[in-house]
């Protein structure tokens, strides 16, 4: 397998002015010898990230972006509220710089004022936290990493890159109760909503390439925003709008394991004076997934917030007309975070598009799914993942639409694994590529927590992922698919039934969408385009419908 057949190369893309690529002294636009491990839930994400920051000590380096952050999410019980956390290690002479979206008011329900007081207990503690509106009129900063650095200590350097949060609703794990402090969300989830995402841990030299790209939004001469009202207000406010130097990147870490990673970004077009470090935007998230999908044969497994944009979804639909063997499981949720009169039918306007045109191309080797606990409440699906085949697969912050394929900024690892994975199918494909171990692993963790399948360590689960012998049906992309079915299927036919008799395992629905009729799709699809799901491409490529 060459890696550059899955992989984008520095010319694909599409973006010289960054220091990502640049930085290699081979000139390849990934890393390899990285340990890259899938973190399931946002309680697993945050008990590690709490231990690796309080193993942090003075001269240390702490770097992070985000969406949101609120300062009194508890990562781990009582006295581990992030704002005290970050404060802690600021106190202690860790070096703590953070880059968060000043957002839009709270009255809309996001997250300005978090944001600001944050940023004032980090400050207060001697880091810096700024609140960075560098983005297109309605854009968002979506970028969710950490990264921890150790001077004279590499071995113990950490990225961590994915769709979780610093913030309320995240800190659920698999039993899919839900975080004692949540954020409101459509009442179909109740006052505790379920949540489901996915962060990924990376080790070794592309952690350099994750603090590159964070070095770049931070050294950004721009003002932090354009608006006179927000600088107004950030002067009334005393808020730090300059960012201070931090020192030069350290060395990156050594090599100490067998993935290859490749840090992948959105940026738009930003108009007027763009991104010194992007200053045509950057699409290679998009650009990416288009490489991996001509090489789709057998299985594309997708988790996603949102899976709209009919523009984005052709791509996928491509890959399903070309190849008669292929097929797509997508795990998304069942119900929009927000169900009124007018956000419900814009945020669910661009889904039915495009599923009609996955469907049309597809036909019944497209199957979309929602999620719900043993309760039987919706699990909201934040998580953003997408494994090709059993070899190519991404974790990251991006979701199915042209916001996140064009108009707000965003973060994606994509995981090439130099070791094969001998469990028949061996090379699921048929190109020669053989199954690779990350990818694999993802998928089948993922699909035995929604099947409820025990896990390979199992007393009741035979063989595991070094048993060539492993009879694991999950494997297999069409045992999966009908697995996925039949589970389904099976839990359907209980609530249809009035849940009489004994539960059927499983946490599978068949996705169902609403009927959205037709003067409803006439009147929001204009509001779908300019506030939901806007495109953040140049005339010329939105023309082509090209990335």
């Amino acid at each position: 397998m060459k890696h550059s057949d899955w992989m984008l190369t520095a010319g694909e893309r599409g973006n010289t002015a960054t220091r990502v690529d640049s930085r290699h002294p081979d000139g390849a636009a990934w890393t390899r010898g990285n340990e890259a491990r899938p973190l399931v839930h946002g309680a697993t994400y945050f008990a590690e990230l709490l231990r690796n920051i309080r193993a942090q000590r003075r001269g240390d380096l702490l770097f992070f972006t985000d969406w949101r952050g609120d300062p009194d999410e508890r990562l781990d019980g009582e006295g581990t509220e992030v704002g005290a956390v970050l404060a802690d290690a600021a106190a202690r002479g860790v070096l703590v710089k953070g880059l968060l979206w000043r957002s839009h008011l709270d009255g809309l329900r996001f997250s300005e004022s978090e944001n600001r007081h944050l940023g004032e207990e980090i400050a207060a503690a001697g880091g810096e936290c700024l609140l960075d509106m560098r983005v297109r009129p309605g854009g968002s900063h979506h970028q969710k990493l950490v990264v921890l650095r150790h001077p004279g200590r590499p071995a113990l350097d950490v990225a961590y890159v994915g769709g979780i949060d610093l913030c309320h609703s995240r800190n659920d794990d698999a039993s899919h109760h839900g975080d004692p402090q949540a954020m409101p969300l459509a009442a179909a989830y109740g006052p505790r909503p379920p949540w489901h995402d996915v962060q990924m841990a990376v080790r070794g030299p592309a952690v350099g390439d994750i603090e590159a790209g964070f070095r770049e939004r931070w050294e950004d001469p721009a003002a932090l925003s354009r608006s006179p009202l927000v600088k107004l207000r950030a002067l009334i406010n005393g808020e730090d709008t300059y960012a201070d130097p931090i020192p030069p990147q350290l060395p990156d870490p050594p090599p100490c394991g067998n993935q290859t990673v490749q840090v992948l970004r959105t940026y738009p077009n930003r108009l007027l004076r763009g991104y010194p470090f992007a200053p045509d935007g950057e699409r290679s998230v998009a650009r990416s997934y288009l490489k991996a999908l001509k090489r789709a044969r057998r299985l594309i497994y997708l988790e996603d917030q949102y899976l709209w944009s009919p523009e984005v979804v052709e791509s996928f639909a491509l890959a399903l007309r070309e190849n008669p063997e292929l097929r797509l499981i997508a795990v998304i949720p069942s119900v929009p975070d927000q169900d009124g009169r007018l956000s419900g039918p814009m945020n669910l306007v661009g889904r039915v598009q495009a599923l009609d045109k996955l469907r049309e191309a597809g036909g019944g080797r497209v199957a979309v799914y929602g999620l719900e606990n043993r309760a039987g409440t919706p699990v909201y699906v934040h998580a953003k993942v997408c494994a090709v085949d059993d070899v190519w697969a991404t974790i990251g912050s991006d979701n199915i639409n042209l916001r996140s394929w064009t108009h707000d900024s965003e973060l994606n690892c994509a995981v090439l694994d130099d070791d094969v994975d001998s469990r028949a199918p061996a090379d699921p494909a048929g190109l020669g590529d053989g199954a690779r171990r990350f990818a694999r692993e993802l998928r089948l963790r993922l699909s035995r927590e929604h099947l409820d399948v025990p896990e390979p360590d199992s007393p009741d689960s035979p063989g595991g992922p070094d048993s060539p012998c492993d009879p694991d049906p999950l494997c297999d992309p069409v045992r999966a698919f009908e697995a996925f079915a039949a589970s389904a299927a099976a839990l359907d036919a209980w609530h249809e039934g009035g849940g009489r008799g004994p539960k059927p395992p499983g946490r599978l629905r068949a996705y169902r969408p609403p009927d959205l009729s037709y003067a409803k799709r006439r009147f929001t699809m204009p509001l779908y385009r300019l506030l939901v799901d806007p495109d953040g491409r140049t005339f010329g490529l939105r023309r082509r419908n090209a990335f």
